[in-house]
Formats: C-alpha cells, sequence, structure tokens
C-alpha cells in the first residue's frame, strides 16, 4: 500500500516554528538594546534605594528626627534654586546610571585555573580509586573528572573550600590506612595550613571534604552555666554536639557549643589525661578546671614543673594544697588514698544501715597532677616510690568516692605515665601540634579533620570515653600573676578566685592533709573499662 503524504501544515510546521522563534529572539534582541538606557537607569536607582534603606535601618533612632530634617532643609533648598528640580533630576539619573553600569556575573562554572586544579586533583586519586580489572573505571588518566567530583567550591583564592567525591564501591573505605592516605592526598593537593574535616558515607560511595573555619579564642575564663558534676573542657564545631554554654566573648555575648565532662558516681570516664607539648596549655586547662570545681568541691594541686603556675590558688578557700616538692607530693598524694578509702568505708557502713550517705563523702574532692614525669625522676633517684603509685585507689575507686583526677603530662614524658593513669583515664585531650600519629596513640583514633602545624594555645582534640574525636578551644586561663597576661584576662581569672582562708584555718587544713590515717581495706569495686593505649601496650577499647 503506498502512504499517503502528510498535510502541509505537519510537514513545514517544524520550519515554521523555527523562524518564529528566530524572529521573535531578533526583536527581543533589538528590544533590549534600544531599551538598554533604561534598564541601566531602573537597575541604578534599585541599588540606590538599597544603599538607601540599609544607612537608614543602620542610623540610630535618637538620629533618625535630625537626619530627616536635614533631608527636608536639603530639598526644600532644591526646589528654590533656579532649575533646582532639574539639575537634581540630571544628577539623580547620571548617579542612577553610573551605578546600574554593571551587570552582576553569574558563575556557571569553574574558571581555567579552577578546572586546572580540578584535573590535577583528579589524575592524583587515579591510582588509588582505579584498578586494572575494571571494566568501566571511574578514575582513569585523561578521564572526565565531572563524572568523580559531583559538587565543589572555591574561595577567593582559588583554593578547594569543598569538594564531593564519588568513589568506586571496591575501595577499601573501611580501612584506617586506605583512607589516610586519600585525606594526606586530598589535604596537600588542596593547600596546606588549614584544617579539612572529611566525611565518608560508606553505603553511598562517597566522601565530602569540607574546609573548617577556626574555633574562636575570644573566650576567656568565667562562670559558665553548667551543674554540679559537670565541667567545661572547651568549646568545639556547633554540628559535633547538640548544647550550647552562654559565655561571654571579647566581641559579646553569644552561645558556644561547649565539650561537657561529667564527673561522678554515673560518669562513664570519671577521670581525665591532658597530655600536649610544651606551651600548648595544658596547665591553662588544668586551671580552669580547678576555677570550676572549686564553687562545689575541694581541689589538691601537685606540680611537678615547680614553675610556679598555681600560685594564684594557694591558701584559697576550696583549695586543701598545692605542692611542688617531692617530699609534698607523696605526702598530699598519700592523704588522697587513704581519704578515698575512708569514704568508700563511711559510704558503705551507711549503705549497709538504709542511711544516706555522710555529706563529707558527698563533696567532690579533686587531684590535679601536673607533669608527674618529672616527680617520678626525681623519687627515683632519691629512691622514694613514684607518686603516680599512690594514685591507684583514687582512679580504681574514685568514682564511687566522688574523687576526680586529673593528669597532665608532656609528649615527650608520656611513657613515664603509669599503667593506672593509661588504664582508668578515660576521657582525653591532645593540645598543640602533634601528627595524627601521636593523636591516635593517646585517643585511640585518629582525628577526621587534618591538624595544622600551628595553632594558637589551647587547640586541640578531645575524645570522652569511646565517643567521636571533637576539635576543642580551652577557654583562656592564664596565671594572673605572669606579667604576659593581659589585663582583661588577669581580672578575668582574678574574679573567679574565692577569698583567701585566714592563718587559723589554713594551720588546721594542712595538719589534717599531713597527717596519715591508719589504711583501711577498701571494699571491692568493678574495674573501670580500660581506654585505648598510650605508648605502652595496654589492654584498650578503641
Amino acid at each position: 500500500m503506498a502512504r499517503r503524504p502528510l498535510p502541509r501544515i505537519l510537514s513545514s510546521g517544524s520550519a515554521q516554528i523555527a523562524r518564529s522563534r528566530e524572529i521573535a529572539r531578533t526583536a527581543a534582541d533589538s528590544a533590549t538594546d534600544v531599551l538598554h538606557p533604561l534598564i541601566t537607569v531602573s537597575r541604578g536607582l534599585r541599588k540606590l534605594a538599597a544603599t538607601a534603606r540599609a544607612k537608614w535601618a543602620a542610623t540610630p533612632k535618637e538620629r533618625r528626627g535630625p537626619t530627616l530634617l536635614l533631608v527636608a532643609a536639603c530639598v526644600l533648598v532644591v526646589a528654590l534654586m533656579p532649575y533646582g528640580p532639574l539639575l537634581a533630576l540630571v544628577t539623580l539619573m547620571a548617579a542612577a546610571a553610573w551605578k546600574g553600569r554593571e551587570r552582576p556575573v553569574v558563575k556557571t562554572g569553574p574558571d581555567d585555573a579552577e578546572l586546572a586544579r580540578l584535573k590535577g586533583l583528579y589524575e592524583a586519586l587515579v591510582p588509588y580509586f582505579s584498578v586494572a580489572e575494571d571494566p568501566a573505571p571511574l578514575f582513569a588518566h585523561g578521564g572526565d573528572w565531572s563524572g568523580a567530583f559531583t559538587e565543589y567550591a572555591f574561595d577567593e583564592d582559588g583554593r578547594l573550600t569543598r569538594l564531593r567525591i564519588a568513589y568506586p564501591p571496591y575501595f577499601t573505605d573501611g580501612e584506617p590506612a586506605a583512607r589516610a592516605r586519600i585525606e594526606q592526598l586530598l589535604h596537600a593537593k588542596s593547600g596546606r595550613g588549614r584544617e579539612y574535616l572529611f566525611d565518608w558515607d560508606e553505603e553511598g560511595n562517597r566522601l565530602v571534604m569540607s574546609v573548617l573555619p577556626a574555633l574562636p579564642t575570644t573566650i576567656a575564663a568565667q562562670r559558665f552555666v553548667t551543674v554540679p558534676g559537670e565541667t567545661v573542657l572547651g568549646f568545639t564545631d556547633a554540628e559535633a554536639v547538640q548544647r550550647t554554654v552562654p559565655v561571654i566573648a571579647s566581641d559579646g555575648t553569644e552561645d558556644a557549643p561547649a565539650v561537657v565532662w561529667r564527673t561522678g558516681p554515673r560518669s562513664t570516664e570519671p577521670h581525665l589525661l591532658v597530655v600536649g607539648q610544651p606551651g600548648s596549655g595544658t596547665t591553662s586547662l588544668l586551671r580552669s578546671i580547678a576555677l570550676q570545681a572549686l564553687p562545689h568541691g575541694d581541689v589538691l594541686i601537685v606540680e611537678g614543673g615547680g614553675t610556679g603556675e598555681y600560685a594564684c590558688l594557694t591558701g584559697r578557700d576550696g583549695v586543701l594544697a598545692v605542692e611542688c616538692g617531692l617530699s609534698g607530693a607523696l605526702a598530699t598524694l598519700e592523704w588522697a588514698a587513704h581519704e578515698t578509702e575512708r569514704r568508700l568505708i563511711a559510704a558503705n557502713r551507711a549503705r549497709q544501715a538504709g542511711q544516706p550517705a555522710p555529706e563529707d563523702t558527698r563533696r567532690p574532692l579533686w587531684i590535679l597532677l601536673d607533669r608527674p614525669g618529672v616527680l617520678g625522676d626525681l623519687a627515683a633517684a632519691d629512691g622514694r616510690p613514684d607518686p603516680q603509685e599512690l594514685l591507684q585507689v583514687p582512679l580504681r575507686h574514685g568514682r564511687a568516692a566522688q574523687v576526680t583526677v586529673v593528669v597532665a603530662e608532656q609528649f615527650d614524658s608520656a611513657d613515664t605515665l603509669s599503667e593506672a593513669v593509661r588504664t582508668h583515664t578515660r576521657a582525653r585531650i591532645v593540645l598543640g601540634p602533634a601528627a595524627p600519629e601521636q593523636i591516635a596513640s593517646v585517643l585511640g583514633t585518629r582525628p577526621h579533620t587534618t591538624p595544622t602545624p600551628q595553632v594558637p594555645a589551647g587547640r586541640g582534640y578531645a575524645r570522652l570515653g569511646a565517643g567521636p574525636v571533637l576539635r576543642l578551644q580551652v577557654p583562656a586561663t592564664p596565671d594572673p600573676y605572669d606579667d604576659a597576661t593581659s589585663e582583661a584576662h588577669r581580672q578575668a581569672v582574678l574574679e573567679l578566685l574565692p577569698e583567701r582562708r585566714t592563718a587559723t584555718t589554713m594551720e588546721i587544713e594542712t595538719v589534717t592533709v599531713k597527717s596519715s590515717p591508719e589504711p583501711a581495706p577498701a571494699p571491692r569495686a568493678e574495674p573501670d573499662p580500660e581506654p585505648a593505649p598510650l605508648h605502652a601496650p595496654v589492654p584498650a577499647e578503641g
């Protein structure tokens, strides 16, 4: 059967539609050319109106009346001048034309420099995300990078600030070593000196790299809004925690995301270990913890460095002792061990009698030990026991006795920490510049960000138990007696210090602390779960 020819309107319809579109497009271009001055002036008038509204909103309320009066006077003078309204109109049109002469450029894709950076990064990832057996590799030399990089963003300097990478399913993203190689490569190729966050999505085979802003260093020591048993260790990223604390910073009041450490009988991380480089802020952190603990408990401070960093706390209410020498440290820690045993026995007897625990056993006791390695070396040279051995009872049974131990040490002396300290300090903090391997040796796992070589004092990472690794910025708590301390920080610390005790009270408390009562056997307590190892092969849970 012969085919019938299509109707003329159907065969020539597409050509007519295309011709009509071309005519409409030509007409639109011609109209745009003719109306271009009007469009430019209209755009400029909108910008001038927006600027006027912004300035009016920024004007204080008490100055708006005089401003309106001044504007009205200017309008009246222009209206009374010869040719004044005409000149004003011409001036306004000229200003609008000048303001609207440039149309905002909408960036639709990467420029040449950004495109070259993306291609170079794609080629660098090919050896890690490809295998010879893959019939359709996502990463291949000379391949298309747009299929692997689904999202990207650059800053003003042309450096990557965000990148979403799609990688093949056979990549071993569950192995920390494989992840570390990719993170190190992206860090090196995207620009050093910045801190990157790597978010791995194993189910979707996606990796998101983003640049993290620097944590603020404007928060100093102050009374934080917490309940007894909570201590603010520092501040972190807003997405990392679910709690914020109102703080007073140098630029005003704000709600800052805080890393809150909970202690007491129900705490799963009753003791804290802080490790850092010299000058990284470990002593400042211990000073901040002491100031937060004093309103609700008693504090014992043992300083192994002997530099007098805690002299401002000597003789204050709630500070039982501040010891710098070996003999005083041994006597103080021995008393703390006996006090822990006494609290356990008193609480056990009250519990058996069906009565609440005595009041003196419920008041928190804090033991702050700064640089115990120095005291250990002095004790070994003098033939005396290591002060860390006296911490075994407070570390093992401190949670039930309301005794909290905080130990701070430097990286070069971290191998001198005793097994009891490494085992029972499940809350860990690393301050100062450190390699990822050093951070992992303390926290038990590598951070999800890339540490930078230069960081301010008090910057580091924190991990509470088996939780995630958080970035941390310790509130500035310097020694108020140091000449290098700023006046604002000095006053902030001095306002938090308790009142000084009288000489009679100090003498009575000194005799009580130095005395050594007969040691009593402590009841058995469940051993704390063991944390991640620190240099020595100690059993760990991650």
